[in-house]
């Protein structure tokens, strides 16, 4: 097993891979599990009054290959006191937000943020007598001025996932630790690997595992990583909402997360030159993306990550849905579909305008958002200067 003191890329491999486990297998295998046999009745009735986390129990409370992945994944949040697994990302805000907030409870949410978890405060929560304030993503510690009594999580999203604003999460979580206030990041687009959230103060670190984790395309999964004294309630609630993660989709997800580093980077090297390159595009305004020195948080990005990921997004030169369309109509390497962090690249229309409430995004044409894969960027490149020649014959 690696340790604490190995480099990311190190521990990403050997994360979660307790001889106990593994019982000398390289991978954990699948147990299957829904009924656990017991030697007799008292012992029985000993399992029922003792903590069940990493005890078989019954299926419904995991087997040493859904603890494999959990574990990893606490194992690459520094500081981090444990993880729980959920069906999907969506799930996992959701479990991770319901273990947090009460009736009368306040949540800050980023406007930034990514729309379903929009649309479980604006639905799911508000029905509970839970109340939303949506914030500017640049906020910083002025958050502090939205704090109110009622306040008791903030949640946040960094970068945002259509337009890519960088947070300054130490500020805000320096903030909310002053007033008593959660905090809660999605960290889906960096991961663990490129953004340490618990280091810089978070509370519950969320990911869909459903992109890099699993890297895949093939495997809804979610995750959140508690700081310490957060884990317990976490893990209650998810108990009590039934919340579990299949052994095989949990066997997919570790073998996914033991190359999650070196595709990050594959990523990350193809995304850059790539975004640079539409830079230089007269059909281009304006690429989000915040390892660019254009983007307007990269100074952010430099301090708190330790890399980029591959997904950004760009504004056309004027245009509209139509000559967007043709654009995305023309690519022949990049699907269109949702989701992201997977091997295959992907071309999305994106319209924030539709719903942001506490901000405005202004550009000067439509967007697309692209999650760039693993194939060769230099045919990436040759697709999207062919796709951007069809924007300028629609655009007129």
């Amino acid at each position: 097993m690696s340790g604490p003191e190995d480099k990311p890329a190190t521990r990403v491999v050997g994360a979660g891979r307790r001889r106990e486990w593994t019982q000398g297998i390289v991978n954990t295998p699948v147990w299957r599990a829904s009924t656990i046999l017991y030697d007799d009745v008292a012992d029985l009735r000993a399992a029922a009054g003792r903590d069940t986390h990493h005890r078989l129990f019954y299926g419904r409370r995991g087997t040493p290959t859904q603890w494999s992945l959990a574990d990893a994944l606490t194992e690459l949040e520094p500081g981090a006191e444990g993880t729980f697994l959920y069906p999907s990302g969506v799930a996992a805000i959701a479990a991770c937000l319901l273990s947090i907030l009460s009736p009368g409870d306040e949540l800050l949410l980023v406007d930034s943020a990514y729309d379903p978890t929009r649309s479980m405060a604006n639905g799911l929560l508000r029905r509970m007598g839970i109340t939303t304030r949506y914030y500017d993503p640049l906020i910083g510690a002025g958050i502090a001025d939205l704090i109110g009594p009622s306040t008791r999580a903030i949640f946040l999203e960094s970068p945002g996932s259509l337009t890519f604003e960088v947070q300054d999460i130490p500020a805000i979580t320096a903030v909310a630790r002053e007033r008593g206030v959660i905090t809660v990041l999605d960290n889906t687009w960096a991961t663990p690997l490129l953004l340490p959230a618990i280091a810089l103060g978070v509370d519950y670190s969320v990911l869909a595992c459903t992109k890099y984790v699993v890297g895949h395309s093939d495997v809804m999964m979610g995750s959140v990583t508690a700081a310490p004294g957060r884990f317990a309630r976490l893990r209650d609630t998810s108990f009590q909402l039934g919340q579990v993660v299949s052994p095989d989709d949990a066997w997919l997800g570790s073998r996914g997360l033991r190359t999650m580093a070196i595709r990050l980077k594959q990523h990350q090297d193809s995304a850059l030159r790539i975004a640079h390159w539409l830079e230089a595009q007269p059909e281009v305004a304006q690429v989000l993306h915040p390892a660019l020195p254009s983007h307007p948080g990269h100074e952010l990005w430099q301090r708190d990550f330790h890399g980029a990921a591959g997904l950004f997004s760009f504004a056309l030169d004027g245009g509209d849905e139509a000559s967007r369309a043709a654009l995305i109509d023309t690519l022949r390497l990049f699907g269109i579909g949702y989701s992201w962090g997977g091997y295959e690249s992907l071309a999305l229309p994106v319209d924030p305008h539709r719903y942001r409430t506490a901000t405005t995004p202004d550009f000067p044409g439509p967007l697309v958002r692209l999650q760039i894969g693993l194939e060769d960027s230099d045919d990436l490149i040759a697709d999207l200067s062919h796709a951007l020649a069809a924007f300028r014959r629609a655009r007129g």
